[in-house]
């Protein structure tokens, strides 16, 4: 019989638990037309932030994907950042 190996590596560090920030204060819509909010999740380089680096929720992550590509267009954004 083999003998089963158990894994005894403790993380130094606990894992912090991701949460929605829109979920948190009740945001119900994500408006295209604040800047601010939306540059947060966006990259230098202009890449949008999935949400397993931002931790929001699927509801809001496609609410604030739609709202960053609004915000593009109108030139509230860039597309790219030089």
């Amino acid at each position: 019989m083999r003998e089963q190996k158990t894994s005894t590596v403790q993380r130094r560090f606990p894992i912090k638990k991701r949460y929605c920030r829109f979920c948190a204060e009740k945001i119900a819509y994500i408006d295209y037309k604040n800047p601010e909010i939306l540059s947060r999740y966006i990259t230098e380089t202009g890449k949008i932030l999935p949400r397993r680096i931002t931790g929001t929720c699927t509801y809001h992550q496609k609410m604030l994907t739609r709202a960053i590509k609004r915000a593009r267009i109108l030139a509230l954004l860039p597309f790219v950042v030089k």
